[in-house]
């Protein structure tokens, strides 16, 4: 793909076009139906902020392949750093031997990690296995058995981050029995106060003291585990004094904090982990998505006194392969040198674009957000709040036939998602077409 002479998406064929529509349909005869694929968009190749489809359709995308393109698609110092590491060495398995790139990721890492060091890190392969990670490993350090979450997180798909996620039904649905001793509490919504209470964030420590008081004694909790901004449940930014406040029970109560930044995380905030906008320091951290732009890696990290277990007690096959921390190490350094600036920078831009966006469409509720994770609250009626599910899908829809990539989250909202590398002049056009978009939808 040549460099776009525009920033605005070309489109050359109706979508799909004929080779795209081919592949989709090739993709329902082999293909597992569990995907979930909200438009028949075939990526064939990517470029910082745009993609080409498999009829040379280009898009803007706005959703950084599910916030993991975090330098663009195919950064070239990135692209470098995995050619050359796949030409030295492909794999040798950390699991059982030594890699100099597993130290050197892990020291960039620890340097800029939300909590005070030592730290130690542990290599997967996923979101799911940093989670799974995090949960086996607050098990081993604290010998309890119990965990505390949130309604409307998403941790993962494997069995005990799926325990631990509770974001939609289709995803428990005849997957019982889960895990046992997961139990949640309701994350506190700013833009919807629950159970008539106005401060959202007291209303949620309520519950946690309940939970405490009745089935889950605080002292046989190992950790409580949270997005610092809420993903998959409609990117939600939760009270910083509630965020503070979690800490301050978990040190009353000798639990654990588990930073779920899998998705808020690597820079996307705006700063390199989003619980630093809140001045709390978690225990662990699950990181993954953008942290290797675009390669498979997850990691777990934590104070080095916490990730005290033996030999054997956990492992990776490939978690940490050299290609992927080659990538990482080249994504972590170009987020260090502007990406999580430009991130800041970018996302104030957008949401003060976005600010008068309630009064000038009745279908927006409320726009919020940190840096380059911005949530848009879509809506019937303003003052009811009363969710649009519907019309939340037909604007995504309208946006991919304009050539814009966006996509949903939460029961009713979109998610705003690009990569780092975002100008100013690219989101303004990112705008410009979802307006025509929401226009589109009515």
């Amino acid at each position: 793909m040549t460099k776009p002479a525009s920033l605005a998406p070309e489109l050359r064929t109706a979508l799909p076009g004929p080779a795209s529509a081919r592949i989709v349909a090739a993709d329902q005869n082999i293909v597992s139906p569990s995907y979930t694929r909200d438009y028949p968009l075939v990526a064939r190749k990517g470029e910082g902020m745009y993609l080409q489809d498999a009829d040379g359709n280009r898009f803007l995308d706005f959703t950084a392949g599910i916030a993991v393109c975090s330098t663009g698609h195919c950064h070239p110092a990135v692209v470098a750093a995995i050619q050359h590491q796949a030409a030295e060495l492909i794999h040798m398995s950390g699991t059982d031997f030594y890699y100099e790139q597993m130290v050197r990721v892990g020291e960039l890492i620890s340097a800029g990690a939300p909590m005070p060091g030592p730290h130690r890190v542990f290599y997967g392969n996923s979101g799911a296995e940093a989670v799974e990670a995090a949960l086996k490993l607050a098990r081993w350090h604290t010998r309890r058995p119990y965990f505390i979450g949130f309604y409307n997180c998403f941790h993962g798909r494997t069995f005990g981050a799926l325990s631990m996620t509770c974001s939609k039904p289709t995803q428990r649905a005849r997957f019982a029995p889960l895990l046992p001793g997961f139990f949640h509490i309701t994350y506190p919504n700013p833009y919807r106060p629950q159970h008539g209470c106005a401060d959202p964030g007291a209303a949620s420590l309520d519950e946690l003291e309940r939970l405490f008081r009745t089935t889950t004694p605080a002292h046989e909790v190992a950790a409580i585990v949270l997005e610092p901004v809420q993903g998959e449940g409609g990117y939600i930014v939760p009270p910083k004094p509630f965020v503070q406040e979690l800490r301050r029970i978990c040190d009353r109560e000798g639990i654990l904090l588990i930073a779920d930044e899998v998705q808020s995380g690597a820079g996307r905030t705006g700063k390199m982990w989003a619980i630093q906008h809140f001045d709390v320091a978690p225990d662990i951290v699950c990181s993954a998505k953008g942290i290797a732009s675009g390669m498979p890696l997850g990691v777990t990290f934590a104070r080095a006194d916490i990730m005290d277990w033996t030999p054997g007690a956990h492992a990776s096959t490939f978690g940490g392969n050299p290609v992927s921390l080659a990538a990482a190490e080249a994504t972590i350094n170009l987020l260090n040198a502007s990406l999580i600036r430009n991130a800041a920078e970018v996302g104030h831009h957008l949401l003060e674009r976005l600010r008068d966006w309630p009064a000038r469409h009745p279908t927006i509720g409320e726009v919020r957000g940190l840096g380059l994770m911005i949530g848009i609250e879509i809506v019937s009626d303003q003052a009811k709040r009363t969710p649009d599910a519907a019309r939340r899908d037909r604007i995504v829809h309208a946006a991919f036939e304009r050539g814009l990539l966006v996509l949903g989250c939460g029961p009713n909202s979109l998610r705003l998602m690009p990569p780092l590398i975002c100008s100013r002049e690219q989101a303004d056009t990112a705008l410009a077409i979802l307006q025509q978009a929401i226009a589109a939808s009515a």
